[in-house]
């Protein structure tokens, strides 16, 4: 069984920083993507960033471009999100998801798997 865990989440000041971890595990694809994508009280649920597992090619939303680093430890099967300068739009829950084939990365019906999320808060 697929399982996807997010963790990192908490309470910040507007500029502060955190690191998100995405633990896979019960699975042994070797070409796949995890995305984050994060969810605010009202809105929609949005890509964020997303990286494939096998060339490490990554994808960012432009509101999170410059401030967020996707990155991947293929021998811990764990992908992770740098939040850097955090501001309070960035305010969500976050998740993180898999797809098996991958398209158009924003597509949250594009994934197969995802995470419980966690919350992420950014104070002013």
């Amino acid at each position: 069984e697929v399982q996807l865990v997010e963790s990192g989440g908490g309470l910040v000041q507007a500029g502060g920083s955190l690191r998100l971890s995405c633990a896979a595990s019960g699975f042994t694809f070797d070409d796949y993507h995890i995305g984050w994508f994060r969810q605010a009280p009202g809105k929609e649920r949005e890509g964020v960033s997303c990286i494939n597992s096998s060339d490490g090619t990554t994808y960012y939303a432009d509101s999170v471009k410059g401030r967020f680093t996707i990155s991947s430890d293929n021998a811990k099967n764990t992908v992770y999100l740098q939040m850097n300068s955090l501001k309070p739009e960035d305010t969500a829950v976050y998740y993180c998801a898999l797809s098996l084939q991958l398209r158009r990365w924003v597509r949250t019906y594009e994934y197969d798997y995802w995470g419980q999320g966690t919350q992420v808060t950014v104070s002013s």
